[in-house]
């Protein structure tokens, strides 16, 4: 993994939890390739990254599996500034933003949590709307932050209990890296 050679350890860094999915164009490279896009960004430190998980997909018609992750960061990045560089990203990676919701996705990247901030702005809500719903977002969440807080829904650890996760399948990055899991018609 790449780091940042930004040193953010200024009282005006906020940590800032991103939910990172992808279900096409070999989904495990996606996510991978985000969080190495992530380590790399101006004023943003990559501090932890949870381990990877494939479950079904949500949304109409019959879709590929998501592999999904979540990024810790340390960030001076404004919230709206940080949803810019994440959406820059997701363009780099072929994402199409069509209007429609839960279709496939080449990347998805999600500000899930902000410091302690609730958000609620044209094109920006946090925490992430339904975030305290998936278990998908939940799993990865807890793994790299079982102790947090989330604002507005309560502790992490209490979210996972209340949703099922026996959708989702831990991914071995190694053992998944040259399956044909990943290009399955929809």
């Amino acid at each position: 993994m790449t780091q940042s050679a930004v040193t953010v350890d200024t009282p005006s860094a906020s940590t800032a939890y991103i939910g990172i999915g992808s279900n096409l164009e070999h989904p495990l490279r996606q996510v991978l390739d985000a969080r190495d896009a992530l380590a790399a960004l101006p004023g943003l430190r990559l501090s932890a990254f949870s381990p990877l998980y494939r479950n079904p997909a949500l949304g109409p018609g019959r879709q590929p599996d998501y592999v999904n992750a979540v990024a810790v960061v340390e960030t001076r990045l404004s919230p709206r500034d940080l949803l810019a560089a994440l959406q820059a990203i997701e363009t780099r990676h072929g994402r199409v933003r069509d209007g429609v919701r839960w279709t496939p996705r080449t990347l998805d990247l999600d500000i899930l949590v902000y410091g302690d901030r609730e958000i609620e702005s044209e094109g920006l809500r946090v925490p992430h709307p339904r975030m305290g719903e998936r278990a998908f977002v939940l799993r990865p969440l807890h793994d790299v932050a079982p102790d947090l807080d989330v604002p507005g829904l309560g502790p992490v650890a209490a979210l996972l209990s209340a949703v099922s996760q026996s959708a989702l399948i831990s991914i071995d990055e190694a053992a998944m890296s040259g399956g044909d899991w990943d290009e399955q018609p929809p």
